[in-house]
């Protein structure tokens, strides 16, 4: 396989976010839950106008995977108020971390873990922690692999369901 590359997304790249967030999203979660509330979250979460605030907001970044000019994954993250959580002082959130089904396996991810882990030891945070779905065993078997602990759990509301977060997290000395 050539090599992945990792490349900060863009404002003007705003078209190809929404496409590879709702893509990689539906693959990862559609078999497991309802048609209707995949699409009332796809239809909230990847509007334009949400993802152009984001684009803007310095303490967000996203960078995409590109496997030489295709987009095959992405990865989000957060610090300071940005967070999805704010009771997290000195830490970096990882919101999303989203490869493509026909990519599985094939280090895309762990190359998206190693920048989002790049990015917190820039900023000298004192850990990077991430919320994975309880019935997503894959995800949370890598984020074991990499040395995350499990240390609460919180709410993810997807369409009329609440679902249940692992919340994990990595230390960063």
């Amino acid at each position: 396989m050539k090599k992945i590359t990792l490349e900060k997304v863009s404002l003007t790249e705003i078209s190809q976010l929404q496409l590879i967030g709702k893509q990689t999203f539906a693959e990862a979660f559609s078999s497991n839950n309802s048609a209707k509330n995949i699409a009332a979250y796809l239809s909230s979460e990847f509007l334009i106008e949400k993802l152009s605030i984001q684009l803007s907001d310095q303490d967000c970044t996203f960078y995409f995977a590109l496997l030489e000019d295709n987009i095959i994954g992405y990865l989000k993250t957060n610090v300071g108020h940005s967070q999805t959580e704010t009771n997290h002082e000195n830490s970096l959130e990882i919101e999303r971390i989203y490869v493509l089904k026909e990519f599985y396996g094939k280090n895309v991810g762990q190359l998206l873990l190693a920048k989002a882990i790049e990015i917190s030891k820039k900023k000298e945070v004192d850990y990077v922690w991430l919320g994975v779905w309880e019935k997503n065993p894959r995800a949370i078997r890598f984020y074991e692999k990499n040395g995350f602990i499990a240390f609460d759990k919180h709410s993810f509301i997807l369409g009329d369901e609440e679902q249940v977060d692992i919340l994990m997290k990595l230390e960063i000395n």
